[in-house]
């Protein structure tokens, strides 16, 4: 499999989008955003793929993880959730589709954007896949009630720390690359992060999105899109009573997709299971050419 075409996504001046992108522009897009400790390279081969199928896949690397688009990141509101969330409507805005449904994708700190998306702008979106981060009112839940998601959870704190670039960064970004491929990432993909995030800039841009945040998560709403919710069974952050529970906050047709065996990292672990699952997710999905 080659990687896909490279294009820059200009929103606005000084924010520019590093971005995977393959298929015709016109045709159904999804719009992939990626989370902490990775990069648009998660999904390489769902972009690849949805591009073949009549699809206009778009995967960018988000504010902060493109060098033209990193405001300051020690001015931390520069990162608030506002602002990320606007970046991903104002890409497919761009992408000339801000009057048209399109099809939203997110892992991580990415799924976060696509729940918050998806419970603000329902009628923007013909469908939501999320991999591995539960809706957050079940993930609240659970860590009022579950003892095992506290302690999966336990990490977040630590990217509060002043220092926490520098150590993240040490013996050659030893930290990332342990975090990676201690949940299946395979090191060709690990290397695609690294060359993205192992640097003081984006490492710092990236922990700002934790900073501008806190500890406060702010209550988000019920989902009426189709929703595709992945999630592996031994994710080392999401424990079962998050995951299973997410099902309970979405008021549209739902689908609940556990991978045994895979962990955090979904779609750099089992890229073509992953990849089959959203293509038959958005083709069940259909966009008018009205719309």
């Amino acid at each position: 499999m080659t990687d896909p075409k490279t294009q820059k996504v200009e929103t606005e001046p000084h924010m520019v989008f590093d971005a995977s992108i393959e298929g015709k522009a016109g045709d159904p897009l999804v719009l992939m955003l990626h989370g902490f400790c990775a990069s648009r390279h998660s999904y390489d081969t769902t972009v690849e793929n949805l591009g073949k199928k009549g699809f206009y896949a778009v995967a960018p690397n988000q504010r902060g993880y493109s060098a033209g688009a990193r405001p300051d990141p020690s001015h931390y509101p520069n990162y608030r959730m506002e602002l990320v969330i606007g970046d991903a409507m104002a890409i497919a805005r761009t992408l000339g589709y801000g009057a048209r449904r399109f099809h939203l994708v997110g892992h991580d700190w990415g799924a976060s954007l696509a729940w918050e998306i998806a419970a603000r702008y329902p009628e923007r979106l013909a469908s939501v896949t999320i991999l591995s981060r539960p809706h957050p009112m079940s993930f609240n839940k659970a860590l009022e009630t579950d003892s095992e998601q506290s302690k999966k959870s336990g990490h977040h704190g630590k990217f509060l720390d002043p220092n926490a670039a520098r150590d993240l960064l040490a013996d050659d970004s030893k930290w990332m690359r342990n975090r990676l491929s201690k949940n299946g990432v395979p090191d060709a993909t690990i290397s695609k992060h690294v060359a993205v995030l192992g640097n003081p800039a984006a490492m710092e841009a990236a922990l700002a999105w934790y900073r501008a945040r806190g500890t406060y998560h702010s209550p988000v709403g019920r989902i009426q899109v189709p929703t595709l919710y992945i999630w592996g069974t031994v994710d080392d952050t999401v424990g079962r009573a998050a995951a299973e529970g997410t099902g309970d906050y979405i008021d549209a047709s739902y689908r609940f997709a556990a991978l045994n065996g895979v962990g955090h990292f979904a779609a750099d672990q089992s890229p073509a299971e992953v990849s089959e699952l959203v293509q038959e997710h958005v083709s069940h999905y259909p966009i008018r050419a009205e719309a």
